[in-house]
């Protein structure tokens, strides 16, 4: 795959997972100082990862979900919970990996994922 494609499939991947809201205000907030972080990411995360057929869309939230509780990327996190659910995990399944979170990356920072979570759990899935 070239880099047009893989930067294809990525936008592809990216506006299914994240909604095409998110992924609009993204393109409209690019200039030239962030143009190569945003082709980066379409390109790489979502056209090359998150692509693979290795994993499905819902294994790839839990993973998602679990890495950015743990390194406490909370705004990130909010995002990907949202989008977890248009990957068909439930609140419950979101729930789930927080406490295997909780075992072990530490209790505090599940704690504090879980009042991430509780919060983008109750915003419409489309606000991602």
């Amino acid at each position: 795959m070239n880099d047009r494609e893989r930067h294809d499939a990525g936008m592809t991947v990216r506006r299914e997972v994240l909604g095409d809201a998110h992924v609009d205000r993204a393109i409209a907030g690019t200039d030239a100082f962030t143009a190569d972080f945003q082709d980066f990411i379409t390109r790489y995360a979502w056209g090359e990862v998150w692509t693979r057929p290795g994993l499905d869309r819902h294994a790839r939230s839990c993973v998602t979900l679990a890495v950015l509780a743990a390194l406490h990327h909370d705004e990130e996190l909010a995002l990907h919970v949202r989008a977890a659910l248009r990957n068909g995990l439930s609140p419950q399944e979101v729930a789930e990996v927080l406490l295997q979170v909780g075992v072990y990356a530490g209790v505090p920072a599940a704690n504090r994922a879980f009042r991430v979570a509780r919060e983008a759990l109750r915003q419409e899935p489309g606000e991602a």
